[in-house]
C-alpha cells in the first residue's frame, strides 16, 4: 500500500503527535504518571458543575435535542453565532454581524485552514509563509500546512525581569529590528503574521504596544495578522496583564471553547472579514460538511445570561494563577542553586522553563523525565520556522502544564528537580 505524497507528510512523526500519543497513553495507563506535558484544560468543580447543569437541560428540552440532531450551515451555529455577535459587540463595541463569525472544529482545524489559505504556494506560481514574529510558538502549527512548512520565525529579545519581587524570571519580546527588515517580508514572501496571546508555550502575554506594532505592519505589507486568541480575552481570559484586545477586518481573531472546560466539543470561533468567513464556510464544507454544534449548544446560553464570562473571570483564571504560584514555588525550592531560570508566567496554563547551559539536549530530558514518570515536552518543538540546530537556547527549555492537581504538581516537579540536579551534578 502506497500513501500519496500528502499522506507521506501526515503520516509522519510530529512534536503535536508526541504530545497527544503522551497524553492519551498517560490517560490510559495502569501506572501513575505525573501529566506535565498535555494542553488538557483542569477539570474545575464550579466549572464542571454548570456544564452538568446546561447538559441535564439540553437532554430535557426538546431545543436542545434538536440543535445537536441536525447539521448546522457551513459556517456554524447559527444561535451561538448570533449570541456571539452580541455579546463582542457589547463588550468591544466592534459592530461584527453574522458575516464576521465562523465556527470550526476547534482552533486546531482552523489554523489548518488559515495557514494553507495564506501560505503556500499561489495561483501565480509564488509561494508565502506565514511569519511567526516570536518563536516559541505553539507546537501544533508546525505541520499544518498540506505540502511542506511554510513559517518564517524570530527568535526572540530576552529581558531579564523580577516576578512579585523575585529575580530568576525573564520574557521574550519580539525583535522588531529583525522582524521589520526580513527579506521575505520586504519582498512580498509573507501571506499573513500570526501570534498568540497569551503565548503557548511560554505563557507570555504581548504588550498593547507590541501588538499595535505588528498590525501596523500587516497592514502596510498588505496581510493580515492572525492572533490565536485561546486562552486569552475574555473566555478563558486567563491572562493576567492589563491589556486591550481589538479586531478590524485586517484582523483575524480565533477563539475557543477548549481552555473553558470543553476540549472535548471541539469548538472553535473564527472573527474576520466576510471574505475570509466565506472561504472557512467552504472548507468547513468540504472537510466537515458542518462544524459540531454539542459545543455551541452548551456555550450559547452561558453566553446569554453571562455565566460564560463569569466563570472566566471568578474560577478559571484565579484558578490558573494560583497554580502558576504553587509551580513556581516548588520549582525554586527543587532546583534552588540551580541555573532555574522562568519566563515570567501572564497567562495560559504552562509554565516555561529555561535551564541555562543545560549538559543534555530537551529532548534527552524529557525521555529521561518519561522514564520516570512525569511528562513535559521539550522546547525544541516550540521553535516553529527557525532551524535550531545551532541555537542553544532552543534546547535549553522544557513546557509544563500546571492544570493538574497540587499533588500531581508536587510529585511532577521533584521528578523535575531530581533529573535536572544530576544533570548538572554529572558534568
Amino acid at each position: 500500500m502506497q500513501f500519496s505524497a500528502f499522506g507521506q507528510k501526515f503520516t509522519r512523526n510530529s512534536g503535536i503527535l508526541q504530545l497527544m500519543d503522551d497524553l492519551g497513553n498517560a490517560l490510559n495507563s495502569d501506572q501513575p504518571v505525573n501529566m506535565l506535558g498535555g494542553g488538557n484544560p483542569a477539570r474545575i468543580a464550579e466549572v464542571n458543575a454548570v456544564y452538568r447543569e446546561v447538559l441535564k437541560q439540553l437532554a430535557d428540552n426538546a431545543d436542545g435535542v434538536e440543535s445537536v440532531g441536525n447539521y448546522s450551515t457551513p459556517q456554524g451555529d447559527a444561535r451561538f453565532i448570533d449570541e456571539l455577535v452580541a455579546f463582542f459587540n457589547a463588550q468591544y463595541g466592534w459592530q461584527l454581524t453574522r458575516e464576521n463569525i465562523a465556527l470550526t472544529n476547534g482552533s486546531q482545524n482552523a489554523f489548518f485552514y488559515l495557514f494553507n489559505l495564506f501560505g503556500g504556494r499561489f495561483e501565480d506560481n509564488s509561494e508565502k509563509s506565514i511569519l511567526l514574529p516570536l518563536a516559541p510558538e505553539y507546537i501544533g502549527y508546525a505541520d499544518a500546512h498540506i505540502d511542506k512548512p511554510h513559517f518564517i520565525a524570530v527568535p526572540p529579545a530576552i529581558e531579564t525581569v523580577e516576578h512579585q519581587g523575585q529575580s530568576g524570571f525573564f520574557k521574550y519580546h519580539v525583535d522588531f529590528d529583525a522582524v521589520e527588515q526580513l527579506p521575505a517580508l520586504t519582498e512580498g514572501k509573507i501571506g499573513a503574521i500570526c501570534c498568540s496571546r497569551p503565548t503557548n508555550p511560554t505563557g507570555n502575554v504581548l504588550t498593547d504596544d507590541e501588538m499595535a506594532r505588528l498590525d501596523a505592519l500587516a497592514q502596510a505589507h498588505g496581510i493580515p495578522l492572525i492572533i490565536d486568541n485561546a486562552y486569552g480575552m475574555p473566555f478563558p481570559n486567563i491572562i493576567y496583564s492589563d491589556v486591550t484586545l481589538n479586531w478590524h477586518e485586517n484582523i483575524i481573531l480565533c477563539f475557543s471553547l477548549s481552555k473553558i472546560g470543553l476540549p472535548g466539543a471541539r469548538t472553535g470561533i473564527i472573527v474576520a472579514s466576510p471574505q475570509v468567513i466565506k472561504a472557512i464556510s467552504c472548507l468547513n464544507a468540504i472537510v466537515n460538511l458542518a462544524p459540531t454544534r454539542f459545543g455551541a449548544a452548551i456555550a450559547t446560553p452561558l453566553l446569554k445570561d453571562g455565566r460564560l464570562q463569569t466563570l472566566s473571570d471568578q474560577v478559571i483564571q484565579p484558578y490558573y494563577r494560583r497554580q502558576a504560584e504553587t509551580a513556581v514555588a516548588l520549582l525554586r525550592q527543587e532546583l534552588a542553586g540551580y541555573p532555574l531560570r522562568i519566563h515570567k508566567p501572564e497567562g495560559a496554563i504552562f509554565l516555561w522553563l529555561w535551564f541555562e547551559g543545560l549538559p543534555i539536549h530537551s529532548q534527552e530530558l524529557y525521555q529521561r523525565l518519561k522514564a520516570k514518570g512525569t511528562l513535559i515536552i521539550p522546547g525544541e518543538h516550540f521553535f516553529v520556522g527557525l532551524d535550531t540546530t545551532a541555537y542553544r537556547h532552543a534546547h535549553e527549555c522544557i513546557r509544563m502544564s500546571i492544570a493538574q492537581s497540587d499533588e500531581v504538581l508536587q510529585k511532577g516537579i521533584a521528578a523535575i528537580g531530581g533529573v535536572v540536579r544530576a544533570v548538572y551534578d554529572a558534568k
